[in-house]
């Protein structure tokens, strides 16, 4: 499995690729070294360079950076509990899948909660400006679209049920990535906002 091309043909054209990757004999660990550990690493890198280097602007209040120390803890954090996040969502859609006429199967699984979430990942890329946070959330909703294309084709789930299931897990991988989201936000320290100088001249 070539990473860019994978990467490419599940975002441009993901029917056809769901249905490779339902035939492919993957084992997890494999999974994890050569697709989930390199793109889930673009986030947490970007967010350390929008941070600590590039620093976050806010209206009215002007721009600030987080201590390096701060945002390297985050990240880290925010990188070991996405790995484990991926994990987690594959066991739910894996528990779920009888539940909707699917069978159950946790590598399969596994691929669902991998590729599904490939556009969030990439666009983790944008925390390099954490003002263009909102190219995220599209790339979220995008993911949705992947979910619902590939849990029926992998789980085996008849096609009618295929929303019902998608909204299921999705509800549980909002859940798990809130979680994800307040344990890494334990390790960012509340910044020091930037005063106006009312000093008379």
């Amino acid at each position: 499995m070539n990473l860019i091309e994978r990467v490419k043909n599940i975002l441009l054209q993901p029917k056809t690729e769901w249905e490779r990757i339902s035939t492919e004999a993957t084992a997890a660990g494999d999974l994890y070294k050569s697709y989930i550990a390199p793109l889930a690493a673009i986030g947490p890198v970007a967010s350390i360079i929008g941070m600590s280097v590039v620093g976050i602007s806010l209206p009215f209040m002007g721009s600030f950076r987080i201590p390096i120390t701060s945002s390297i803890a985050q990240a880290l954090t925010s990188y070991v509990l996405t790995l484990v996040g991926v994990f987690i969502i594959a066991l739910i859609i894996d528990a779920l899948a009888p539940a909707f006429g699917g069978e159950k199967n946790q590598i399969q699984a596994l691929k669902v909660a991998t590729y599904a979430s490939t556009p969030s990942w990439i666009a983790g890329i944008v925390m390099v400006l954490p003002m263009l946070g909102f190219i995220a959330l599209l790339a979220a909703l995008y993911g949705l679209y992947l979910l619902y294309l590939g849990l029926p084709l992998l789980m085996k789930a008849p096609r009618e049920k295929a929303i019902g299931y998608t909204v299921v897990v999705v509800i549980v991988a909002v859940v798990v990535m809130m979680m994800i989201g307040a344990v890494s936000g334990i390790f960012m320290p509340a910044p020091t906002m930037p005063t106006p100088n009312f000093t008379p001249h």
